[in-house]
């Protein structure tokens, strides 16, 4: 009975946040939910009392595959790196977790006092951007805040696309990051003038990917 009543619970939180996602809290109705998850609506209010309870379940389910995500990237010596690839990791969870889509779609009309995703990804990238400027990887000229500015709007922007597929947004992210890097990046003259000519940087830049 106990595990019957948990993939019931499971399975109205995931036909929840796609609800949410397409509808936003304000349009998101319990009976639609109950319809989506192809059980009643007392079982819907059995696990989770009204519209609200609902979503902050899936909100805090949703943050959590976020914040995991984060965590996984795995580190290197070269911050640029990471910085792609967060990017990059975001907009695919954007794009793929229905719970990450319902959760940006609740920050569209959220409860009062509910934190933002940005909270989770926006301390990651602004370290990252410090390590870059430490390490002379940042163009001479180009200053730590206004990259973070820059990358935050990129990031936004990326996690906000719609109507492509995973082979074709793969394809551009990588065409955006080299105009990007093209403008963000110190150049192997300016490395070498500082001293800093990196092996694996003058490869990577060689091939067009850093």
């Amino acid at each position: 009975m106990q595990e019957r009543a948990a993939r019931t619970r499971q399975t109205v939180l995931e036909a929840a946040a796609d609800e949410f996602a397409e509808r936003g809290y304000e349009g998101a109705s319990l009976q639609r939910v109950a319809w989506r998850a192809a059980t009643s609506i007392g079982a819907l209010t059995f696990h989770f009392r009204n519209k609200t309870a609902l979503a902050d379940e899936v909100r805090r389910t949703g943050r959590a595959r976020f914040g995991h995500c984060v965590e996984e990237l795995a580190p290197t010596a070269d911050p640029l790196r990471e910085l792609r690839a967060l990017i990059g990791a975001l907009a695919r969870l954007a794009h793929e977790d229905p719970f990450v889509r319902a959760v940006r779609r609740l920050e569209a009309d959220p409860p009062e006092g509910a934190p933002p995703l940005a909270e989770i990804w926006l301390p990651v990238l602004r370290r990252l951007l410090d390590r870059a400027h430490g390490s002379q990887r940042l163009r001479p000229g180009v200053a730590p805040d206004d990259a973070v500015d820059m990358l935050a709007h990129l990031a936004e922007g990326a996690m906000a696309a719609r109507g492509t597929t995973r082979a074709t947004w793969d394809s551009v992210w990588d065409s955006i990051w080299d105009v990007v890097l093209h403008g963000l990046a110190a150049d192997r003259s300016d490395r070498a003038a500082l001293g800093e000519a990196s092996p694996d940087m003058t490869a990577a830049a060689t091939h067009g990917r850093v």
